[in-house]
């Protein structure tokens, strides 16, 4: 599935007031909804469109990772000024209600919302085969718990809009709890878990696409996320069943040629040479490489220079850790496609590596192929870890790497660092947690991890320790934009914006 063709729906103009801003516009050969579901070509086209904004820069093109930022990993770095000010406001932690970034965040998942809205309305009537209709419904409600996951985390209540908005309909809704958005995630993602088939079920255009596996997978993020640790070990137990496993080398997880791989649960698909402006929402190319490579050193197309490490992470490897030569780029280090790194490159001294695709591979800046990964089996295998120390079960997370059952020492392995042994719950809590941050680094992860440790105060401990001093529980959310308050009063604003 590395290009996702798709098709726009013609439905009703809004799904929220200020939808109409930022859904886009419907071009005059749109298919309609009332004619559109008749085939099985239909149905495959509906739902690869209900794929297609976690491409968008407002999520997984740019806003997603440059969360990394706000958690202390890197600073903006590109062209210095104002390039970027949004996000150093964001890692500044003077983040305002109209904020460019916190809106690209709202607006993000909502167009997916409707498409799986749409989807979930018309599918079940259709005439097709039972195995199609399970998958397409059962991606609709795997991708709609993604978009809402994604919005519950940022800005807590949200509306829960479940149903395609039709004209005459009330377009002002309230914010729902989040607990009752939970509730909803919780339930889409178990209803698509009995619904898609597995990994290796999937071949050829079709490889990409959310399994089973998928859905058991974010199932138990939300679960660590909500607490349920023991929920969360089943769940990992499922998931080592159904064959995922590391890859060897930690370098083939950010390899145009070796994406969708057996560590893989679940990437965001890109494709070089879609025929798509670079800078529109139809792009199926990635920006990553091109946004951060480094600035003036001809390694990568583009060079940016976004997204630059600071002393304190790159002190935070441990002596012989060999993901810091794939994550970072810093002098002395080991060339990139034959050049060579110079710390002038950054203002921090360092660059990031590990997504950065050599011309060879990508010419252009605006063609890079490099899926971005979203779920993979280390992020698993550390959830499990985490699970079983938070149920008292601390040993069992120390398991030494060689065992079947090993969870935190088998990411270790790979990593070439020795077994984690003999600690107590809270010294191994920290143990994991920077465990979390070395192997998901720019992954868009660690973020959310600061945020919903301890209710979120790990997060602000952490961040004044870097000396973030105006990290405050107010910053735990982003506010609700005000241009979306403007058009819809009945939205509340989060506490202290």
């Amino acid at each position: 599935m590395k290009l996702i063709k798709y098709f726009s729906i013609a439905v009703a103009a809004t799904l929220l007031p200020a939808c109409s801003n930022f859904l886009d516009k419907v071009p005059e050969d749109t298919i309609n909804s009332s004619n559109f579901f008749q085939t099985e070509a239909d149905a495959v086209g509906a739902i690869n469109g209900a794929y297609q904004p976690l491409q968008w820069p407002k999520l997984y093109n740019l806003r997603m990772w440059t969360t990394d930022i706000m958690a202390g990993n890197s600073i903006v770095g590109a062209g210095g000024g104002t390039d970027g000010i949004e996000t150093q406001d964001e890692a500044n932690f003077i983040t305002s209600t109209d904020n460019q970034g916190v809106l690209d965040m709202w607006r993000g998942p909502w167009p997916g919302i409707l498409r799986c809205n749409i989807i979930l309305q018309k599918v079940p009537g259709m005439t097709i085969s039972e195995s199609l209709k399970n998958r397409v419904l059962g991606e609709a409600y795997f991708l709609r718990a993604h978009y809402y996951f994604i919005l519950v985390q940022f800005f807590g209540d949200v509306p829960l809009v479940l149903q395609p908005v039709e004209p005459g309909d009330d377009l002002r809704p309230f914010r729902t709890p989040k607990a009752d958005v939970y509730k909803q995630i919780v339930s889409d993602l178990s209803t698509s878990v009995t619904l898609l088939p597995q990994r290796e079920q999937y071949s050829g255009s079709d490889i990409g696409r959310a399994s089973k596996g998928s859905a058991e997978g974010m199932l138990a993020k939300v679960e660590l996320t909500l607490g349920n640790y023991q929920r969360v070990v089943n769940l990992c137990d499922s998931i080592k069943g159904l064959g995922y496993a590391l890859n060897a080398s930690y370098a083939n997880n950010f390899n145009p040629a070796t994406e969708n791989s057996v560590e893989s649960l679940f990437e965001v698909q890109y494709v070089s040479g879609a025929g798509f402006d670079f800078w529109s929402n139809e792009n199926q190319a990635s920006w990553v490489s091109a946004f951060t490579g480094p600035r003036g050193s001809n390694m990568v197309a583009g060079a940016f220079g976004w997204d630059q490490p600071t002393e304190e992470f790159v002190s935070s490897y441990e002596n012989g850790d060999l993901r810091k030569d794939v994550t970072v780029l810093y002098e002395g280090g080991p060339n990139f496609d034959g050049l060579v790194y110079q710390k002038s490159y950054s203002t921090t001294g360092y660059n990031l590596r590990k997504f950065l695709v050599p011309l060879s591979v990508s010419s252009s800046y605006d063609n890079s192929p490099l899926n971005f990964p979203v779920l993979r089996y280390a992020d698993v295998l550390l959830m499990k870890a985490e699970a079983l120390n938070e149920l008292g079960k601390t040993a069992e997370a120390e398991l030494p790497a060689t065992d079947a059952n090993a969870t935190l020492n088998k990411v270790r392995q790979r990593a070439g660092l020795q077994n984690v042994t003999g600690l107590d719950q809270t010294t191994l809590r920290e143990k994991i947690l920077h465990e979390r941050r070395m192997e998901l680094a720019f992954e868009g992860q660690r973020w959310l991890d600061l945020i919903r440790v301890n209710n979120g105060q790990y997060g602000i401990n952490f961040l004044h320790s870097i000396g973030k001093s105006n990290m405050s529980t107010k910053y735990l959310l982003f506010p609700v934009p005000q241009k979306e308050r403007d058009a819809n009063p009945n939205l509340t604003q989060n506490t202290g914006y």
